[in-house]
């Protein structure tokens, strides 16, 4: 149900100044009042707010601090920030931050109302870019994962439900698997999206340093600590923090790590003011973190603290079909970058690649599918560009590329077309030739399958399983 008029919040620790701009705006607008940032962040969540009409100096909470995290919270919000103390660093950092405008107090009424208008004429069009943008994404709407693998629609499915919360997620897999990439997918589809993303890889620093780095430290707390440095915590506030390879920070660090996860605040190093922050921790570990807690080397209350959601990445070897839709992003990818004209990839390649047990997991496939496309000889890559070891090391394992065959046979001039016909053949296969269950396992109408396996009768000669009886109706 459309709403009559749009809703605006004011918040100012003025009262004089909250009911004279309510008077101004009730007319036209829905208008809510708040005296404090705190409060406004309680009406922000428990109400369809359009325009957050805020003062910056007030007691508390600020009104930068106020933008940041509303925005961060609701990122259709429009935010229009006033002060008496108008300066252009001022009006920087607010815009830096999100602000759709900035206002000298005393407010001229007629300005106020002309910019909220355009504020709310600009917010429908890009609502409308919104919309359209979300119809081209692909079926997942994850940007830049690739996979129809039934392990990976499990793990688009975990992402989807767990993005849109606060809970603590951790990711564990192996080297190569897309961690990083899992991280960036649960903050842009979260309510934080528009927060900034920190990612801090952990195992690359020394205790000390990872201290300074996470937490940040005041002016003089140690040997070349010039100034003071704000922490990867207060730079996250409002977003995502991302910690790469948690399992191998050290003892006195995961201490503090459980206080600011329990209580959301810490000290800088070197000092003794409370920082409160309001982050998302997504944390990421190629080890078994719970080994690693009955080793006595990972602390267990920390532990059960970001285990809220894990989400387990599966390695390439379990996945194989995949394998000819990554080779077809990647080399669309490689070729633009480094302009070859390299139109695809050949069916005997791929299954010489699906063969391969791919220890370094997507990370070793995409660079393999870059050093064959640098080196292309060809329009298309075939074994011939396969680098030698993969090919050695293929024939050494004794597993024939026939024998883990995930394409249609033939070259293959469109390798994700290839990947959704086997997808659809081995459900077919798997549910005796079911058509219904079939279409229920892929995710897909009955109308559509139909469809597709008379598009695949149309260009076989000989029908493969599941299309000897073209009317049949099994249920």
């Amino acid at each position: 149900m459309k709403k009559e008029k749009p809703t605006v919040l004011i918040v100012d620790d003025d009262k004089h100044t909250r009911d004279g701009l309510s008077r101004a705006l009730q007319r036209e607008y829905d208008v809510r009042l708040a005296e404090s940032g705190e409060r406004a962040l309680d009406l922000l969540n428990g109400g369809d707010v359009d325009i957050l009409l805020s003062d910056i100096r007030m007691p508390g909470m600020d009104g930068l601090t106020l933008l940041q995290r509303a925005q961060a919270r609701h990122p259709g919000l429009i935010s229009i920030l006033l002060t008496a103390y108008g300066s252009v660093e001022t009006a920087v950092e607010a815009m830096k931050r999100g602000a759709h405008d900035f206002l000298i107090k005393p407010v001229n009424l007629d300005h106020l109302d002309l910019l909220l208008k355009r504020a709310l004429r600009t917010r429908q069009v890009e609502s409308e870019n919104a919309r359209l943008q979300e119809q081209l994404d692909d079926k997942f709407g994850l940007e830049h994962m690739v996979g129809n693998a039934p392990v990976m629609r499990q793990l688009f499915d975990v992402i989807r439900q767990a993005a849109p919360t606060q809970a603590t997620v951790l990711i564990q897999g192996e080297s190569g698997t897309g961690k990083e990439l899992v991280a960036h997918a649960i903050h842009r589809l979260s309510t934080r999206a528009r927060g900034p993303f920190v990612a801090v890889h952990c195992a690359a620093l020394s205790a000390s340093l990872l201290e300074s780095e996470l937490f940040g430290h005041e002016k003089g707390a140690f040997t070349g600590a010039l100034s003071r440095r704000r922490g990867r915590f207060e730079l996250a506030d409002g977003g995502t923090l991302f910690l790469d390879e948690i399992s191998e920070i050290d003892a006195s660090v995961q201490v503090k790590l459980l206080r600011v996860l329990e209580e959301h605040q810490f000290e800088r190093v070197g000092g003794d003011e409370t920082v409160e922050v309001d982050i998302r921790l997504v944390a990421a570990t190629n080890r078994d973190l719970k080994a690693r807690v009955a080793e006595g080397k990972f602390r267990e209350d920390l532990f059960f603290r970001l285990d809220v959601v894990n989400v387990q990445l599966p390695p390439l070897r379990d996945r194989l079909e995949d394998v000819p839709l990554l080779c077809d992003g990647f080399i669309k990818e490689f070729s633009q970058k480094n302009q070859k004209a390299v139109e695809g990839i050949t069916a005997d390649a791929v299954n010489v690649l699906a063969a391969h047990h791919w220890p370094g997991n997507v990370r070793e496939l995409r660079n393999t599918i870059e050093k064959m496309v640098v080196l292309a000889r060809g329009p298309k890559l075939t074994p011939r560009d396969i680098p030698p070891y993969i090919r050695d090391a293929v024939q050494a394992s004794g597993v024939k590329a026939t024998d883990v065959r995930v394409s249609g046979g033939g070259d293959m001039p469109d390798s994700l077309a290839g990947a959704e016909r086997t997808m659809i053949m081995r459900a077919l296969r798997k549910h005796g030739d079911s058509r219904t269950r079939a279409a229920e396992e892929l995710g897909i109408s009955r109308r559509t399958l139909h469809r597709k396996l008379k598009q695949y009768r149309d260009l076989d000669d000989a029908p493969p399983t599941g299309l000897e009886r073209p009317d049949a109706t099994k249920e």
